[in-house]
């Protein structure tokens, strides 16, 4: 059984030819069900991301123009465009391929953690669809665990390499506990989005969101169970808050010295941790010099995610190890499957000759032949039924000059030069 990974990502594709051939949830299901009514492969899964659109498929024989063909009419687009920001990965390489994706190794940022979750998704998206078929399905399965390996033996996925995670992973470096922290958030942009995400992951006790327009604020917190406010309102609520985290386009200071102080009066200066992400700068730089603030800048956390980013890369190269056991791992059992698939076809074909040999002999003893005679006859009959195939092809192979399948022989059916019939 072969393998095929085709599909588009951020190092082949813009972002709008990305748009283009995604994979809307609510299509997805019908999309793999035509994938194999129109018999373009046997068994198929479709991973879709912002980042990524990937087909993998299971099949002997899988003709990737008609896939280009089907995924190019599917969206609307000419076969062309896709061709020229599309890659083809095949058998082991598409194995390769799938474990790479799905431990971060092949992601915008190396060794992000979603890709794995996503790469579940599209297996129980075709599972559900009824298009994961037994060899897509060992692939999956052989693929997470490999990931899962990943993640636990190397480090590749220990240190932040976003501004957004970083400055939560430093947050914590303050307040260990965020579950009894209250963090304000100024701004409503993607960068304040992503940290919101990831500090109500970590269970901070409350999240505000502070912005120009309340309706933006109020779109970012309530899904979060937080609170939305507008910029005027900040001294308000600046005294309760521990972390404070900012990134808007203002080309002014919307926290000053000031009004921090009167806020660590009122705390009676408990610390405060901030993080300001804007360019220019969304907090005054004199407040980083009062006692009881840990103020980081855009700067800071750049330094924080390049010492990370070379941490991740040694940590790459442990991975890329990994991959590479586990894609041999699993082709070696890839090969034994087939194998075994052999045997049993050769053994239904046996034992169906068997039968029929079996048959015939008791027919004549039901017609009063001699037993010792009936049973000679069927051994020599079913003998001469087993050898027939292997001899004919043997024969012909011999005629052809390869003396490679002679010698494959020898071994298949364990002779030696000094291999006797046994003597009675």
């Amino acid at each position: 059984m072969g393998f095929l990974a085709f599909g588009i990502n951020h190092k082949t594709a813009a972002v709008d030819m990305r748009e283009r051939v995604a994979f809307a949830p609510e299509r997805l299901a019908d999309a793999l069900r035509q994938m194999l009514d129109e018999s373009l492969t046997q068994e198929v899964a479709i991973l879709s991301t912002c980042n990524r659109t990937e087909i993998y498929c299971s099949q002997d024989h899988v003709d990737v123009e008609r896939i280009i063909q089907w995924m190019a009419r599917f969206h609307g687009i000419t076969p062309e465009e896709l061709s020229r920001c599309s890659y083809l990965h095949q058998d082991a390489g598409a194995v390769k391929h799938m474990m790479r994706v799905a431990a971060g190794l092949d992601s915008m940022v190396l060794g992000e953690p979603q890709i794995l979750g996503q790469m579940k998704d599209a297996w129980q998206a075709a599972r559900t669809a009824g298009t994961l078929g037994p060899y897509l399905d060992r692939l999956f399965q052989s693929t997470f665990n490999t990931a899962k390996q990943v993640r636990t033996d190397t480090a590749i996925g220990e240190n932040p390499v976003s501004v957004a995670f970083a400055a939560v992973s430093l947050s914590r470096q303050i307040f260990s506990d965020l579950r009894r922290s209250t963090a304000l958030l100024i701004g409503a942009g993607e960068t304040i989005a992503l940290v919101a995400r990831h500090l109500f992951e970590q269970g901070v006790s409350r999240i505000i969101v502070a912005n120009r327009t309340l309706e933006r604020a109020q779109l970012l917190s309530e899904p979060l169970g937080g609170q939305a406010i507008i910029l005027n309102q900040i001294p308000d609520v600046l005294a309760q808050c521990d972390i404070i985290i900012s990134s808007t386009a203002s080309p002014l200071p919307i926290l000053g010295k000031g009004a921090v102080e009167r806020a660590l009066k009122q705390r009676k200066h408990k610390p405060m941790f901030m993080v300001d992400i804007a360019v220019p700068r969304d907090i005054e730089p004199e407040v980083g010099k009062l006692s009881d603030v840990y103020l980081y800048t855009v700067d800071d956390l750049h330094e924080v995610i390049e010492e990370n980013m070379r941490s991740r890369q040694g940590a790459a190269d442990a991975a890329e190890r990994l991959i590479e056991a586990g894609t041999a791992e699993f082709m070696q059992r890839l090969r034994a499957l087939a194998a075994v698939d052999v045997l049993r076809r050769y053994r239904l074909k046996a034992e169906h000759m068997r039968d029929q040999e079996l048959a015939k002999a008791q027919a004549r003893l039901e017609r009063g032949a001699d037993p010792v005679t009936v049973l000679a006859e069927m051994a020599r009959a079913l003998t001469n039924k087993l050898l027939h195939d292997p001899s004919v092809q043997l024969k012909q192979m011999s005629a052809e000059g390869r003396a490679e399948a002679l010698a494959l022989a020898q071994e298949l059916f364990a002779l030696d030069e000094e291999t006797n019939p046994p003597q009675g």
